[in-house]
């Protein structure tokens, strides 16, 4: 005997009698969408419809090719839109698009624009710098390929900064990428940005793939985050182990809180290599300071010294601003070049402002 209902249907009770009535399908219009072909197998099609494939069987009297633009509901293809496939992504370059995260190289650029932390710059060219010009020799030994760096410590500690200087050193391509940059609304766009990137840096020599900020992007995953993250950490998974042999390309993610980067990332072919930027020692701070301020014209001596005295617990970022600081009250008393009392008074606005975002 045929049931008299089958799922999906819709049924009226009678609420006086309680007789059932089966509902007209015409009733509720199914949700219509648009997708593109992207295989044609016969009558069986599969269709990109947001990011997601799905297989359906061609009722069309037409016979249907791959690249066409198609609209249907959850029971087939209803027709043919356009000859031409929709562009995925809502952007006009998307030939283009990962041009757009490329950083281009500046060569003035060098380690002689990174004061202090001698001992990171040191392992940090170790494990990203040599890599990359020496990957042939490296597989050749049969060594273990480095993907991934993860960089961790308080905001304005040099971590972007010195990403680059190695990328200029490296002679390698860098694609600088901010979380926001590339979260999206639309299903499955986020995913298809980041491979696309990695496509286009698998095609050059040398490439650096950064990541500010990982931890906005790839966070650690449960079942109370957001799916679109759990996508994104999906795709950076599949990207990485997917690194042929032949790729010479280097990962690198910064972040100040390295246990919120999803723990699958930190395991052994990914991020499992781990670079850390602590607050600068006094040493350091000496360093930092002489060396943000060695292309500014200076009339005397600075009591470099003196205020790294005064400067514990100082990021770099906020010892670079008292330089800043200083050339405002030069130029403001007339002069062209700094002298040691714009220095110490620089230190003194710095040191107010902490003071009061800190209060």
């Amino acid at each position: 005997m045929e049931p008299f209902a089958k799922v999906g249907d819709i049924i009226f009770i009678d609420p006086d009698d309680g007789s059932v009535e089966l509902a007209p399908h015409d009733l509720w219009r199914e949700d219509t969408w648009v997708g593109v072909t992207k295989l044609v197998v016969g009558d069986r099609v599969v269709v990109e419809i947001g990011g997601r494939l799905r297989l359906f069987s061609n009722s069309l009297a037409e016979p249907l090719r791959a690249g066409l633009t198609v609209e249907g509901t959850d029971s087939g293809i209803l027709g043919i839109l356009s000859e031409k496939a929709i562009k995925f992504l809502d952007d006009s370059t998307e030939d283009a698009l990962p041009e757009r995260f490329i950083v281009p190289s500046n060569e003035n650029l060098s380690f002689e624009d990174f004061g202090g932390y001698s001992d990171i710059v040191t392992r940090a060219r170790e494990l990203i710098e040599l890599p990359l010009k020496y990957h042939d020799a490296l597989n050749e030994i049969g060594a273990r390929p480095i993907k991934g760096v993860l960089s961790s410590g308080p905001s304005g500690t040099g971590k972007t900064l010195l990403a680059r200087i190695i990328a200029n050193h490296a002679d390698a391509v860098f694609y600088a990428i901010n979380g926001p940059e590339v979260l999206s609304k639309w299903y499955g766009q986020s995913e298809e940005i980041i491979r696309r990137i990695f496509e286009d840096a698998k095609k050059r020599e040398r490439a650096i793939i950064f990541f500010d900020e990982i931890d906005s992007l790839a966070s650690q995953r449960s079942d109370e985050s957001h799916e679109a993250s759990r996508r994104v950490v999906g795709q950076l998974l599949a990207l990485m182990d997917g690194f042929s042999p032949d790729t010479n390309v280097m990962v690198l993610g910064t972040t100040n809180r390295p246990q919120d980067v999803d723990s699958a990332l930190r395991r052994p072919g990914r991020f499992d290599w781990h670079v850390d930027f602590p607050i600068p020692t006094k040493r350091d701070r000496e360093a930092i300071l002489a060396t943000s301020g060695r292309k500014l014209r200076l009339k005397e001596d600075m009591p470099h010294l003196w205020v790294a005295d005064r400067t514990e617990s100082w990021t770099p970022a906020e010892l670079a601003a008292i330089w800043t600081e200083a050339a405002l009250l030069a130029v403001s008393d007339g002069r062209r070049a700094l002298l040691p009392e714009d220095y110490i008074g620089g230190y003194e606005r710095v040191a107010k402002q902490r003071t009061g975002s800190r209060g």
